[in-house]
């Protein structure tokens, strides 16, 4: 059973925290060497709010938000960073010159979508930020980023807990934790993996809404 992690500290903020758990996990795209377990950082208030002040740090004033997306469950996070960069005097272009925070549906069939009611409110010819929990290979950024355009938004960038990438497709990720953060962390190819190479058996598999172990109960909490 997964139980033991190790806390690292963010470092501009030592009371914010990543938890990672060394294995062999896999994720949608990829294999990796440890699982960032970020559900206290998007779900407890105090931790969520330092996270978002970390974030909120690397952009200007200059940067246009109308609309924070928020997928993977960060939607507290994304509450406290329309708040800090409100604070900070970052522009909304929108009537109401406020910040909307909203998250998009999954379609069954794994689209992302948003409804037209809510397109037309925080999407259509405004600037949106994305938040996600975190990338390993950019894909999870690459469909959102392609969805809300389609919606008609213009993106202002693209922010998360952990990213293992620094942009995707010409578009800079901001993280408040990053892979030389992490020691031995590696990503690989799932058909690549020397782990499965070597015969390691998968401890779980991940994605930034927790773990589920391989044929046992698991007893993280």
């Amino acid at each position: 059973m997964i139980k033991e992690y190790t806390k690292i500290p963010a470092r501009m903020n030592p009371n914010v925290q990543l938890k990672i758990i060394p294995g062999h996990f896999v994720t949608t795209h990829s294999h990796v060497t440890n699982y960032m377990e970020i559900t206290t950082l998007k779900s407890r208030c105090s931790e969520a709010h330092g996270l978002a002040s970390l974030l909120a740090m690397r952009y200007s004033v200059d940067t246009p938000v109308d609309s924070i997306i928020c997928l993977d469950g960060t939607q507290v996070i994304g509450t406290y960073l329309a708040e800090e960069l409100t604070k900070a005097g970052i522009l909304s272009y929108n009537a109401h010159r406020t910040i909307y925070v909203i998250s998009p549906e999954l379609a069954p069939t794994g689209q992302i979508i948003f409804r037209d009611n809510m397109a037309q409110l925080a999407l259509r010819k405004k600037y949106a930020l994305l938040l996600l929990g975190s990338l390993t290979t950019g894909n999870s950024l690459r469909s959102i980023a392609a969805s809300v355009q389609y919606y008609g938004a213009y993106i202002s960038g693209a922010c998360a807990i952990f990213s293992a990438v620094d942009e995707v497709d010409g578009l800079k990720v901001t993280a408040a934790f990053h892979p030389e953060d992490v020691p031995e962390y590696t990503s690989y190819k799932p058909n690549e993996c020397p782990l499965c190479q070597q015969g390691v058996p998968i401890d779980a598999i991940v994605n930034s809404f927790g773990y589920s172990e391989l044929g046992r109960k698991a007893d993280f909490y």
